[in-house]
């Protein structure tokens, strides 16, 4: 298999050529201008959100603007259907699922920003430890359902495409952003630029940072982030009397974080007495990151029906998360995070040894991408091919820390990089589909067929071999492909009232750590009704997926030991149904003062449909009936707000039913019961003027106290009530 990296340059010149070779400067212009937003957007002219055949929502810049969020998941738990596991507090591993798929670290669903695939390696390694910054974009686009068939390699959950500042049509235009809080947070949010005859271009700065909300026991320290993101755009037009209207757009991004987390939660007795602490076994634990990406857009009107996009995309990713995974010893599974406990509660004379693994990694991912698109009187139709490279390189040691009796560590064993996990994980994938919009009266008919080739391969030096000298101990390689149709179909009873069902097959890719090679795979059906109306808008779904095989992969964040990490393991037969309901209205909507309110409510029921015995903690021995682990039953939320003139305030409350860490039936267990709970944040903003705007939020305005999540069976606390104020300036 080729090195991803040695594709890179001709995948991007590929793009470029494609991209100029159509000439600019011919006569006989068209009068309509592109719409770039069309090639990178889920909605727009083309799809209406309104009119799509399945569970669309979109989250715009005016609703962002509203709390301001810098964590996606408090921004996504507006829209029904999608799951949040909270973890750290700040949003900055998102755990996110829909449709009970699972949430852990969001390795089921297809993240995309700007139309391209955002998770470090979707094919490789699902996990994806890197997420787009939420708090700089634009908007965000959520789809469901069997439309999904344009977007992949993960087809049963839904998508996700987060929307980056787009270059603006005036020729200047900007704004500044300053907030600050409590536990040190801090957010500078800075862009401007413009558009001119033929070029424009676009440059946005983020960056965001706290102390942290948790005080480590007995030497203090930061607990916090500081997180920087930096994004850059070009595009330049062809010249209005042009034979074909172009755009060509460039865009560049960096971003880093340095994060002071760890995976060492607290004992029952210690979050019951003290829930904001950690233990000075912890004191080490960092996470760094660097991300870059290069992304080129093409798009070219051959004529009125007739439009070819074209993307070429590379992402370069790395981090290392520096934790304690072992102390006296323990593996924080096996008895280690109690040992951290008893000791900061009785300090030894004797120093006790924390084992700190540096679990360095680095990831590739890159292709081309391209649609065609044919606009004819009754039909819409979509050819679309992808050619991806993906890799994570594993290249780990552990370090060995004396813990002393005035809870400080010292160092006494540094290790060898390569020493502990020393692997990479590749994949290849080609993805073809094509669809078909169909329009007869009041009738609309979408068919679609999507095909996916994917070589996977695992090349494993094992740990004596840090120089990856000579032959590897393992090199697996694996291929398979799948067909993957779809169907749905839409009737517009009036103005106001549309309905619409859908079937079809899912699918996510097998990845080099699967023991048996199965891909996951689904059959996914819904049903519903949308009606808006004036100031109304509401949806109302019910989705059933019938998995004949459902993947659990392995991950730190669900407690795995490091030996089975990147594991991926088949959980056979699962029955998921459920229902999503959503409800917008603004009262008085037309007056001095409106009242805008909104509910967004999910039901599940997942379980699995056999019985099997796992080595994944989170399944364990399976018997038919049992529940899927980490998925509510009920999940809702609610907001109101009154509106002025000048000024806006807005209650948001999200209710999350008992989560059970563990799959079964009954009762819950109470070390496995993550416990129901409510969160309300504050929203509240004065326009001194159209350009300037102060601001305040509260989030957990009641300073709930809850378990966020049970990584090796201790306890994580959500973040407590965080006051913020802000000041903005747009020109």
């Amino acid at each position: 298999m080729s090195h991803p990296k040695s594709l890179s340059l001709s995948l991007l010149s590929t793009a470029l050529l494609t991209a100029l070779s159509a000439p600019v400067f011919a006569q006989n212009s068209q009068d309509e201008t592109l719409a770039p937003m069309e090639q990178i957007t889920i909605f727009g002219k083309n799809n209406p959100l309104n009119t799509v055949p399945g569970s669309g929502h979109q989250i715009t810049e005016a609703e962002l603007e509203t709390f301001k969020y810098t964590d996606i998941m408090r921004t996504l738990s507006s829209v029904p259907g999608v799951y949040i596991q909270e973890e750290d507090g700040y949003g900055l591993r998102p755990n996110i699922g829909m449709r009970g798929t699972g949430q852990n670290r969001t390795e089921k669903l297809t993240i995309m920003e700007d139309g391209v695939i955002a998770a470090p390696a979707p094919y490789a390694s699902p996990a994806a430890y890197y997420f787009p910054t939420s708090g700089r974009m634009q908007s965000v686009e959520v789809l469901k359902g069997s439309s999904t068939v344009k977007y992949g390699p993960r087809t049963t959950g839904g998508v996700i495409n987060m929307l980056s500042r787009q270059i603006p049509e005036e020729e200047l235009a900007g704004k500044l952003d300053v907030a600050a809080g409590q536990d040190g947070f801090g957010k500078l949010h800075a862009y401007a630029g413009g558009q001119g005859e033929r070029v424009g271009g676009v440059v946005d700065l983020y960056r965001y940072q706290a102390d942290g909300f948790k005080d480590i026991n007995g030497v203090g320290g930061d607990t916090g982030f500081v997180k920087n993101d930096a994004l850059a755009k070009i595009s330049i037009r062809s010249a209005k009397d042009a034979k074909f209207q172009q755009v060509v757009e460039f865009k560049l991004k960096y971003s880093d974080e340095r994060s002071n987390e760890t995976y060492m939660g607290l004992t029952d007795e210690d979050y019951q007495s003290s829930p904001y602490t950690r233990y000075s076994a912890s004191q080490k634990d960092v996470m760094n990151t660097e991300h870059k990406q290069f992304q080129v857009n093409h798009i070219i009107d051959f004529s009125d029906s007739l439009t070819l996009g074209t993307t070429a995309y590379y992402n370069d990713f790395a981090r290392n998360w520096y934790k304690a995974d072992k102390v006296d010893g323990l593996k924080l599974s096996k008895g280690g995070v109690e040992a951290a406990s008893a000791f900061d509660k009785n300090p030894s004379s004797e120093p006790m040894d924390v084992r700190v693994k540096a679990n360095n990694r680095a990831y590739i991912s890159q292709g081309i991408q391209t649609e065609l698109n044919w606009y004819l009187d009754s039909h819409e139709i979509a050819f679309g091919a992808r050619y991806h490279e993906d890799e994570m390189d594993r290249y780990q040691w552990a370090d060995h820390y004396d813990l002393d009796a005035n809870q400080v560590m010292t160092l006494t064993e540094s290790g060898t990089p390569g020493s502990d996990s020393n692997r990479i994980d590749s994949a290849e994938a080609l993805a073809l589909y094509v669809q078909d919009k169909m329009t007869f009266g009041d009738f609309n008919i979408t068919a679609g067929i999507r095909y996916e080739d994917v070589k996977t391969n695992r090349t494993d030096w094992g740990k004596e071999n840090a120089g990856r000298d000579g032959t590897p101990e393992k090199d697996i390689s694996n291929s398979f492909s799948a067909v993957l149709p779809s169907f749905s179909v839409t009737y517009q009873i009036n103005d106001e009232l549309l309905v619409l069902a859908g079937v079809q097959k899912g699918f996510s890719p097998a990845a080099p750590g699967n023991a048996d090679r199965q891909e996951e795979e689904s059959w996914n059906y819904e049903t519903g009704a949308r009606y808006n109306a004036g100031a109304l808008s509401s949806e109302a779904i019910f989705f059933y997926s019938d998995y004949s095989n459902m993947h659990g992969n392995c991950t730190a964040a669900q407690g795995c030991d490091d030996e089975n990490i990147g594991d991926q393991y088949n959980g056979g037969e699962v029955d998921v149904k459920g229902l999503e309901l959503s409800l917008g209205y603004s009262f008085n909507h037309d007056g001095d003062i409106s009242f805008p309110v909104k509910l967004a409510y999910t039901y599940t029921d997942a379980q699995f449909a056999n019985s099997f015995e796992s080595d994944f903690d989170p399944w364990g021995d399976v018997v038919e009936g049992d529940k899927l682990p980490y998925l509510p039953e009920n999940m809702l939320f609610a907001s109101a707000g009154v509106a002025g003139a000048s000024w806006e305030l807005t209650l948001a409350a999200r209710y999350t039913d008992d989560i059970r860490t563990t799959a079964g039936q009954g009762d819950i267990a109470s070390d496995e019961l993550i416990e129901a709970k409510t969160v309300v944040d504050l929203s509240g903003r004065y326009f001194i003027s159209e350009e300037q705007e102060l601001y305040l939020t509260a989030e957990n305005l009641f300073d709930e106290k809850y378990v966020t999540s049970k990584v090796y069976g201790s306890n994580f606390v959500g973040k407590p009530m965080t006051v913020t104020v802000g000041y903005s300036y747009k020109f």
